[in-house]
C-alpha cells in the first residue's frame, strides 16, 4: 500500500493503539461503557448492573474511561454529595462499534462453539 492511501494497513497497530483498545475493550471497561449507554448512572447502579464487579474493579475501569474522555464524572450537588457517571459524548462515538460486536458475536457463537467442541474432541 503506498503512502497516500487512506485506507488503514490491516493489524499495523503500533502500542499506542493496542494501548488504547485494552483500556476500551477490557472486561469490565466493555460492560460499563454498554452500561452507560442505556442512561447515567451513580457508582452503585453500575456495580448492580455488572453484579461480577468488584469496587476495585469498577473503580479502576472508570478511572480509565473518564481519563480517556469516555465518559464523564458529574459531582451532584445535594446532600450528601453524589456522583453520578455518563457517557461523554465522544463515548458515545463507540455505541455503533459496541453493539456491532454484540451483534457478531451473538451470529458467530453458533461457528464458535462448533469449532470449540472440534477442537476438544482432538485434544
Amino acid at each position: 500500500m503506498n503512502e497516500t492511501s487512506s485506507a488503514p494497513t490491516p493489524l499495523r497497530l503500533t502500542a499506542e493503539h493496542r494501548a488504547l483498545l485494552d483500556e476500551i475493550l477490557d472486561k469490565w471497561s466493555l460492560q460499563v461503557l454498554d452500561a452507560l449507554c442505556e442512561r447515567p448512572r451513580r457508582f452503585n447502579e453500575l456495580r448492580r448492573a455488572i453484579p461480577a464487579v468488584t469496587q476495585k474493579s469498577l473503580t479502576a475501569a472508570l478511572r480509565r474511561l473518564e481519563r480517556n474522555g469516555m465518559i464523564e464524572r458529574v459531582v451532584i450537588d445535594t446532600r450528601p454529595v453524589a456522583v453520578e457517571y455518563r457517557i461523554s459524548e465522544f463515548g458515545k462515538t463507540l455505541q455503533d462499534l459496541i453493539d456491532g460486536l454484540w451483534h457478531w458475536t451473538a451470529a458467530a457463537l453458533p461457528e464458535v462453539r462448533r469449532a470449540r467442541a472440534r477442537f476438544d474432541e482432538t485434544g
